[in-house]
């Protein structure tokens, strides 16, 4: 991981986190954006609407445009059809690049608790994992999770290094141990903007 410059990147206002189904791109979106006084929005929650139904192009587009167009954001999630608009006005886009193992690993136990505890993935929608799509749908998260891991990884490389995205700075996270240092260089720098400064008497 390259050396971390806190105090300017805790200045940064549009961020968007990417990374495979699994690496933890939600709990770190909304950590970081409580660091950085950020709104922040899932792109799974703009896609998917009651029951499973999936929003068209059209609206996505819209929705993420809607998001995007603010001064503020944290935006978690990929849908490489969204980059046009979603990076239009991005700052930062922090590459959640963790091992394959520890990637299905985590989408597969956090796929099997919330199948047991039917937990409502989106509040009013009524969207609920199951263990019959966890292990017998080609629609399954951690099939996702599998499939899509090296294309995710040869996807955000190229990007990182493509001339049409020079703009953009990229942080790229390949360990747990990394987003633990990143979350707490944050932290450092918060605390240390809210800690009264002493005058010389």
């Amino acid at each position: 991981m390259k050396t971390v410059d806190f105090e300017q990147l805790s200045s940064l206002k549009r961020i968007n986190v990417v990374g495979t189904s699994g690496s933890g791109k939600t709990t770190f979106a909304r950590e970081l954006a409580e660091l950085l006084n950020l709104p922040c929005c899932e792109m799974d929650q703009l896609f998917w609407k009651t029951d499973w139904r999936e929003s068209s192009y059209e609206e996505l587009f819209r929705k993420v445009r809607e998001v995007t167009s603010q001064r503020r954001w944290v935006l978690d999630g990929n849908y490489t059809r969204t980059t046009p608009i979603k990076w239009e006005q991005v700052q930062l886009v922090i590459w959640l690049d963790l091992s394959f193992v520890r990637t299905v690993f985590r989408v597969s136990k956090r796929t099997i608790h919330r199948a047991f505890t039917q937990q409502e993935l989106w509040p009013g929608t009524g969207n609920r994992e199951s263990l019959a799509k966890a292990f017998l749908s080609r629609e399954s998260v951690i099939w996702w999770a599998i499939t899509t891991h090296r294309k995710n990884r040869q996807k955000y490389r190229a990007m990182m290094n493509s001339p049409e995205y020079s703009s953009i700075q990229f942080l790229r996270l390949r360990s747990p141990k990394n987003i633990a240092y990143l979350l707490e260089g944050l932290r450092q720098v918060a605390v240390q903007s809210h800690t009264p400064k002493l005058s010389a008497t």
